[in-house]
């Protein structure tokens, strides 16, 4: 029997505790103690999500040139800091009891408090969630192409998505197919364009076909709507702007633009006509990130890049409230953290501070305060506000932790979706093109024949 090799990019407890797992068995057939049933999108190779040490870890199996290539290509990713998951290991020589030879495995992290797109899915989600996610994805595929990787396989069912001060972020998940280089021609940027128009049509129809979609809601034209929001951001970031020689706040005025789509520009390119009578700028180094980077520099939060700005927001309107414009913005901010952030994320009982991140909670407490305000006719005090989200919203929304069942006898795909607003019913997720031969399928067969 070949010896077990593991090659762990950390010393973490997870990456340590990885020889404890059925490695001679085929993943299918992985035992229901070791399973972490949560929501699992549509995969081409078997995947499961496992309990490991005090973390919860994905494993997928594939041949080893493929996991090795993508293990590589995502540790690239996470030093470029493009939105993916991150790597733990590459296990290789696994064999059964008998010696029959079974395919590596890539182990990742689970990406907490995100759900594949399936999962966000209901009869009664807002009819504009396919578009969010959608422009998600083009944001996504934007900052990939800026950072010269080209993913070749666009696709709702290749990402995962979290939520975002009611927004999405999405984060890459598949990585085989994708390709790094210096910089992507606008062949190659073309064709990933084109790939997720057509990927996300098909999904969405899926989705329609399951009636899971609202029947106000196009698959065609959400599709074809990644295409103007890419070239639209594309531009943005990248498309040169003449102007004449006395308009040069016009290069401030872009930076700001870039700045409030969540870019820092690292460096302009600026140049003259001959006669020097018009300006030509373009951005040249384009970071995404800017408020999520201003945050933590003030505060310590680290927060998505839509939550970044709302509390961002909320802090401006603090140190406008209490006269304090011209105070040193590190002092301001630390006493806003105290005075005004803690105590709302302190008003939300222990057993409950898993069901969102603290900054997602803390941007549903000031919606929830503006909508019992209006109904109100007054000014809800914040942690009045704090307190009636709790009972009257957060204590209705399922627990993410809650889903990795210490029984782990239900397959992910039976799992309800979590993190999803209080009037959306559950969706379960789907086991998608999973082993035909896994124990597990045959509970959610009748969900898959529904889904067409």
């Amino acid at each position: 029997m070949a010896p077990l090799q593991i090659t762990a990019l950390t010393a973490e407890r997870s990456a340590l505790a990885l020889p404890d797992l059925p490695w001679d068995a085929p993943l299918s057939r992985w035992p229901a103690e070791t399973l972490a049933a949560l929501p699992r999108g549509i995969s081409r190779h078997v995947v499961r999500f496992v309990r490991l040490a005090d973390a919860v870890v994905a494993v997928k199996e594939n041949t080893e040139e493929l996991v090795r290539r993508e293990y590589g290509l995502l540790r690239v990713l996470r030093r470029l800091d493009v939105p993916c998951v991150v790597p733990v290991a590459v296990v290789t020589g696994r064999t059964t009891p008998e010696g029959e030879q079974l395919d590596p495995g890539l182990v990742t992290q689970h990406l907490q408090f995100s759900l594949p797109y399936r999962a966000l899915f209901s009869q009664s989600l807002r009819p504009d969630t396919a578009t969010r996610l959608v422009d998600a994805l083009a944001v996504l595929l934007v900052r990939l192409h800026l950072a010269g990787f080209y993913w070749g396989d666009v696709s709702l069912s290749n990402t995962l998505f979290r939520r975002d001060a009611g927004e999405f972020a999405a984060y890459l998940v598949d990585a085989e197919t994708g390709e790094l280089h210096q910089e992507l021609s606008d062949g190659q940027r073309e064709n990933d364009v084109e790939v997720a128009r057509i990927n996300i049509a098909g999904e969405l129809m899926d989705l329609e076909a399951a009636e899971y979609l609202d029947e106000s809601v196009d698959p065609v034209e959400v599709a074809n709507s990644i295409v103007e929001r890419y070239h639209s951001l594309w531009q943005e970031l990248t498309g040169l702007e003449s102007f004449e020689q006395g308009e040069r706040w016009r290069v401030q005025a872009r930076i700001e633009r870039l700045n409030e789509l969540g870019f820092d520009v690292g460096e302009l390119s600026i140049s003259t006509d001959v006669g020097g009578s018009v300006v030509q700028i373009q951005p040249k180094v384009v970071d995404a990130g800017h408020h999520s980077r201003r945050l933590l520099r003030l505060t310590g939060i680290d927060a998505e890049n839509n939550q970044a700005r709302r509390l961002l927001n909320d802090l401006d309107a603090y140190v406008a409230a209490t006269d304090r414009q011209n105070d040193d913005e590190e002092i301001s901010a630390h006493d806003w953290l105290a005075q005004v952030f803690d105590p709302v994320v302190r008003a939300v009982p222990r057993r409950m501070r898993r069901k969102l991140e603290p900054a997602e909670i803390f941007h549903e407490v000031l919606e929830h305060r503006w909508y019992r305000s209006q109904e109100a006719q007054r000014d809800i005090p914040l942690l009045e506000a704090a307190r009636s989200y709790v009972d009257d919203v957060l204590s209705q929304r399922p627990d993410e932790q809650a889903l990795i069942l210490q029984t782990g006898l239900m397959d992910t795909g039976q799992m309800a979706a979590v993190g999803m607003d209080r009037d959306e019913a559950p969706l379960l997720g789907g086991s998608g093109h999973d082993d035909p031969d896994d124990p597990e399928s045959d509970r959610i067969d009748g969900w898959l024949s529904s889904h067409g």
